[in-house]
This record gives structure tokens, C-alpha cells and sequence, in this order.
């Protein structure tokens, strides 16, 4: 990314906290801090929830909306309700005085970004809501992605690889007969890609891990030919952007260990996966190479690694 895009998207966000009085520390028109409207507007749109629910949703220690929420009680804006089966849990929920407070809040704030809209042309607005609205998801990608970190396997990740693998497969029917699921290297991950040719990376944060991704000789293929194998995702960290940091890390060892192109098995129904293949060069095969054993597959795919390199980006 260029020094440029970076200082001028920089200095667009400051403008636009400024422009939205994001610096004063009061929202004057309901007397509440910023934080306190946060709040209130959470509390409308997802309805009853407890302070732990708020301080996540709002990226805020549990202290502070503690403090914020004991004011707003003070002034009868929220109120403390019954859990329906967990009388430990409190969950919080606006009063009649703090739904009202909070339309009033809408009313005021949906004026000035209406009125500061109507000064653009029809393609403008487009490009201002797309933006802004690629630039969020990209923020919360980005801290989605904190404390992750991707590195070789080692035995202690046995236990995490071998529950990733029986996870995600079934998800996409991956779980009968014909499947990797089924390997017996499942069960010891880490010694199975120890040997030369051969090397698995896993994504983890905090000691769990929660994807992973390696490579190895194609059983009865061409020595020239490796094979991906088991790449696979937990949910919580799909879509922000580690398949192809993943991938891209495989492929460049891959061809480090001297192999010329690299093949895979998949579904047809996993239609992201196939999508980053393809990003990434991989050619649709009309059948299978080698003998993975693996005949519940029925999408194959090679690169030719020999024109390839770790810093190539994939194709859009």
C-alpha cells in the first residue's frame, strides 16, 4: 500500500471525527457521551443485552460500560430485566424515556448525514456509503486477525489439527467413506509432515488452533508433483484474508523443497475454496492424478509451480 493512500485515508478519518463532533465529550443534543449513545443505539437494535455483551460489541473494558451503564440507569434511561432461564444474568434494556432519547438521537444524526449527502451527486453518495462500508469491514478484518500467528506444526498441535480437521469436514459433507478425514496421519499431524518433502503450517491464537494447511508428495504421481493437503478454516477466522496468506506460505515451501507443481482434491460444493484455487492460478483437472485414495473428491486441480513465486498475488 502506498504512502500516499495511507496519509490521505488518515487524514479523511480525522476529518470526518472531527466533522461528526466525535472529539467533543458530550453528544449535546441528549446531554450523554458518545459512549453512553452507543449504547442506547445497541440496546435498540439487538435488543436485551449485559454489560459483557456491550464492552465486546463496543471494543470497551468491562469497567467503563459498567460506569457508563450505572449513569444511565441514574437517569431511568435503561433499565435492569429478569433472564429467562439464568437469574444470575441481568440484561440491560431501554426504558420509555431512553427509546424516546435514542429516536431523538436518530431524528438528529440522520438530518446532518442526510443534508451533507444531499450536497453530493446520486454517484457520489454510491461511492462514499461503498467506501465507507469496505473500509469498516476492513478495520474488523483487521482486528479480527489480532494475536493470530502462522507457523510450522508441532506435536503439541496434534490434539487442535486432528479436531479442525473432524470439524470442518463434515460441515461439507466431507466426513464418509473416500475422504482425508479418514487418514491415519489425522491422528498425528505433526510427525506425518516432519520428513523431507513434506511440511504443514497451522494458524493459531493463544495456543488453539483454528486452521491449517501443508503439502507432501502425490502418492503414486510424478516426483516432480506435490499435493495440498488439508486446508481447512474454523469459521470464526474465515473471510479475513488468511487463505491466501496461508496458501501463498505453503506453495512458496512447496516450491522451495524443489517441486514443480503442486495438485489438490476438493468438492464442487466448497465454492470459496475453489474460488482462492483459482485466484491463485490452479487449473481444473477432468480427473484425479496419483492415488490419494481420496475418491469422495470430485473437483481436481494443479499449478504449475515453476513460474510461480511467494510474492505473486492471486488473480481478482
Amino acid at each position: 500500500m502506498s504512502e500516499e493512500h495511507v496519509a490521505a485515508c488518515r487524514e479523511a478519518s480525522r476529518q470526518l471525527v472531527r466533522e461528526l463532533g466525535f472529539l467533543q465529550d458530550w453528544y449535546e443534543p441528549a446531554r450523554l457521551t458518545h459512549g453512553q449513545c452507543h449504547i442506547m443505539i445497541e440496546l435498540t437494535q439487538r435488543g436485551l443485552l449485559g454489560i459483557s455483551e456491550l464492552a465486546e460489541l463496543l471494543q470497551l473494558d468491562k469497567s467503563v460500560v459498567s460506569r457508563a451503564v450505572k449513569q444511565l440507569r441514574e437517569r431511568d434511561l435503561i433499565a435492569v430485566t429478569e433472564h429467562a432461564t439464568d437469574r444470575r444474568q441481568k440484561p440491560l434494556c431501554l426504558t420509555d424515556s431512553g427509546q424516546a432519547l435514542v429516536a431523538g438521537i436518530h431524528a438528529s444524526a440522520g438530518s446532518q448525514v442526510a443534508a451533507a449527502l444531499d450536497l453530493l451527486r446520486p454517484e457520489q453518495v454510491s461511492t462514499v456509503v461503498a467506501g465507507l462500508s469496505l473500509y469498516t469491514q476492513a478495520l474488523r478484518r483487521l482486528r479480527s486477525c489480532r494475536g493470530l500467528q502462522v507457523r510450522p506444526i508441532t506435536g503439541a498441535d496434534n490434539p487442535g489439527v486432528a479436531r479442525l480437521i473432524r470439524v470442518v469436514m463434515p460441515e461439507f459433507g466431507a466426513d464418509g467413506p473416500g475422504f482425508a478425514i479418514h487418514d491415519p496421519e489425522v491422528e498425528d499431524m505433526a510427525g506425518s509432515y516432519t520428513g523431507p518433502g513434506s511440511g504443514y503450517l497451522v494458524v493459531e491464537r493463544d495456543g488453539q488452533v483454528l486452521g491449517g494447511a501443508g503439502f507432501g508428495p502425490l502418492a503414486g504421481g510424478p516426483s516432480d508433483t506435490c499435493e495440498l493437503r488439508k486446508m481447512y478454516f474454523l469459521p470464526e477466522i474465515r473471510g479475513l484474508g488468511l487463505g491466501q496468506q496461508l496458501l501463498r506460505e505453503v506453495l512458496g515451501k512447496a516450491r522451495e523443497a524443489g517441486y514443480a507443481r503442486c495438485y489438490l482434491e476438493t468438492l464442487g460444493s466448497m465454492a470459496r475454496a475453489r474460488r482462492l484455487y483459482q485466484a491463485f492460478g490452479f487449473q481444473r483437472l477432468p480427473g484425479p492424478l496419483g492415488s490419494t485414495g481420496h475418491y469422495g473428491c470430485n473437483a481436481w486441480y494443479a499449478l504449475d509451480l515453476s513460474g510461480w513465486r511467494p510474492n505473486s498475488s492471486p488473480n481478482p
